[in-house]
């Protein structure tokens, strides 16, 4: 059967917002719904009379699910066959499938309900943290390795190793991690740092760095013997993080422990004065503070810029007072709201304020 989707464009901004709301909701108990009839179907093992070897394969190719989104469920499903507590806290919101991922391998008849209550509501990165606390890692060493090149795609042999997907089809029949599954023949360079908690005050960081940067780090190791001997990355890095630190917020929001006398900004200049920034950043902490109707605010650290609330296109002054900050994202929504596709008209007002151009 195929369904007519097409974009809801005659909705108002309230009413799209409500129905995608009402969406997430209808999916997440979907979800739920999917999980708890994904672990009956996998305690009768029907996959096998449909002709399956395992779960995953069955999710693959009959439900059409990507192998990532596969695995996920099956995992998250055998967790809620076994503690069904989960599957009410996936429908309302309180756990993502990604997180039950996180928790599943830990969950146990004496701990579950604590580390579930514990998670409700959590991010995955916030429920990373979490089991630290419960079940810290060991230290890893530090470590300096040249990646090899990659090599052309060799023909394949019957010396070449399963294709991930049948590894992972291989561990989901036997209810096993992936863990073991035989490397690939040709490497594959990482997409992304590795930033992994192992204890609560103690993390795992993992980058892939260019030769211009590891020449830098030795050279830092060496000036740094007399006072670190055995050239410890973890405090050779904290030391330049902490030097950085002091640098950006001096030409940020111009941080000093003596500042100078501020001559203010001129009237009718967008330059912000020394003096504004050094109030607005601590006052605003850093973060962005944008404010949504229902009270939310945005608190995005990265891409911070100082705002101009009255704009100062229409004649608004650089003041403590009417300067904020917003992150990139909010301060381009809020010239849209003012300016619209154009320079705003003589005497405008900016939506959301009772406030106008002096004449």
């Amino acid at each position: 059967m195929k369904t007519d989707i097409g974009f809801p464009s005659q909705l108002s901004d309230d009413d799209l917002v409500a129905a995608v709301n009402s969406l997430a909701r209808c999916e997440r108990e979907a979800t739920a719904c999917l999980l708890a009839h994904l672990a009956e179907l996998d305690a009768r093992r029907l996959y096998l009379a449909a002709g399956f070897s395992s779960l995953f394969s069955y999710c693959c190719t009959v439900l059409h699910l990507s192998e990532p989104a596969a695995y996920n469920r099956i995992e998250a499903a055998r967790a809620a066959r076994r503690f069904p507590v989960v599957l009410p806290m996936l429908g309302e919101g309180a756990l993502s499938l990604a997180t039950v991922r996180l928790l599943s391998s830990h969950l146990t008849a004496e701990n579950h309900q604590e580390l579930l209550a514990a998670a409700a509501g959590k991010s995955k990165r916030e429920v990373e943290e979490l089991l630290v606390r419960y079940l810290p890692r060991p230290e890893v060493p530090s470590l300096v390795r040249k990646l090899r090149a990659l090599r052309s795609p060799a023909a394949p042999s019957a010396a070449t190793p399963p294709a991930p997907e049948a590894a992972a089809a291989n561990a989901m029949a036997h209810h096993s991690p992936l863990a073991g599954a035989p490397p690939l023949v040709q490497p594959v360079p990482a997409r992304r740092a590795v930033l992994r908690p192992l204890t609560p005050d103690r993390y795992e960081i993992r980058f892939t760095a260019s030769a211009q940067t590891h020449e830098k780090l030795r050279m830092a190791q060496d000036l740094l013997r007399h006072a670190i001997p055995s050239g410890d990355l973890a405090e050779v890095i904290d030391r330049a993080l902490s030097v950085l630190l002091k640098d950006l917020p001096r030409k940020k929001f111009a941080a000093t422990e003596r500042p100078q006398a501020s001559r203010g900004t001129a009237p009718g200049s967008r330059d912000i004065a020394a003096n504004v920034r050094r109030v607005v950043w601590p006052r605003d902490h850093g973060t962005c503070a944008f404010v949504s109707k229902s009270g939310r605010r945005c608190n995005e650290r990265a891409f911070i810029e100082f705002d101009h609330i009255h704009p100062h296109g229409a004649r608004g002054e650089g003041t403590t007072e009417n300067i904020r900050l917003l992150c990139r994202a909010h301060n381009a929504y809020e010239s849209e709201l003012f300016y619209g596709h154009g320079r705003p008209a003589e005497g405008a007002t900016r939506p959301g304020t009772s406030w106008a151009p002096p004449p």
